[in-house]
């Protein structure tokens, strides 16, 4: 797979932050304030290395670099691999807004205006040659993201990353889930004498639990329902969603559906990760 290299910049206060985010989520391997001096040999390991996260990177180098900044374009010219180079812009009365709300100082250590306008001379060049330039002037976070993974032509659908847990009440609910669903109410398999030792991931204990017309039923609407939510939450900006299915301890039913919804959700498009946190015990 052909390396992915992208170089954000820009002004301070224009959003690289988030950017950055942005493309961790997107399964990007991210260095903030990344030094110039050192960015040939982090190329050069990348390529070298067998880690697939590192066929896609994204460095930030901004105005922090002080000085050196002036050798950027010798730098980026000798490169074995040569980057998009991203330049994140927005209106002066954005980011003095932007300041005053986190209280930061600008790294150049300046009164904020007075910053913004030597920052904005020191950068002209970079944006000027920059593959494309973004004003988050009056963009929210769900639109940079989508025009993020516009740029990498990818869909953020594919790239919403999904957890599916099995889980026992009695040990507590998963600490990280975003949804939580009990199926207590279903038919339980520890009160049959062959199946009670079995786990939900034994081919009897699954029959056993979608032989029954509430399982298929509730099967039905549940997973319908995930299905039109998960959007909502790709909307909201949210890239990780945990779904946790909780039976009594653990062992049979919650097994057994978190098993049907990963199922499920695979063969519609999602990547998902499945655990059983309590099925052993």
């Amino acid at each position: 797979m052909k390396t992915q290299f992208f170089i954000i910049t820009g002004i301070s206060g224009a959003g690289k932050s988030q950017a950055i985010k942005c493309f961790e989520d997107l399964g990007f391997s991210c260095v903030d304030n990344m030094p110039l001096s050192l960015i040939d040999k982090f190329i050069s390991l990348s390529i070298s290395s067998t880690d697939k996260r590192f066929q896609k990177i994204a460095l930030c180098i901004d105005i922090r670099e002080g000085e050196n900044l002036s050798d950027f374009f010798n730098v980026i010219k000798n490169l074995y691999i040569k980057p998009r180079i991203i330049f994140f812009d927005s209106s002066n009365e954005t980011i003095l807004r932007r300041f005053s709300e986190t209280r930061r100082k600008h790294p150049l250590g300046e009164s904020v205006i007075d910053a913004i306008k030597k920052e904005r001379a020191i950068l002209a060049d970079i944006k000027a040659n920059a593959d494309k330039v973004i004003d988050t002037t009056n963009m929210t976070l769900q639109e940079l993201k989508e025009m993020i993974a516009g740029l990498l032509s990818i869909s953020q659908r594919t790239e919403m990353r999904l957890t599916v847990i099995s889980f026992g009440y009695k040990y507590g609910i998963p600490p990280d889930s975003d949804i939580v669903m009990d199926v207590r109410f279903l038919a339980n398999p520890n009160y049959e004498k062959k199946l009670k030792n079995l786990t939900g991931k034994d081919r009897r204990v699954e029959n056993y639990v979608m032989s029954f017309s509430d399982t298929k039923l509730f099967i039905k609407s549940f997973f319908r329902m995930i299905i039109d939510i998960i959007p909502k939450y790709i909307k909201e900006g949210k890239s990780y969603l945990t779904i946790a299915v909780g039976c009594t301890g653990g062992q049979h039913r919650s097994v057994v559906i978190a098993n049907q919804l990963k199922t499920y959700l695979v063969k519609n498009g999602f990547s998902v990760i499945l655990k059983h946190r309590d099925a052993e015990k």
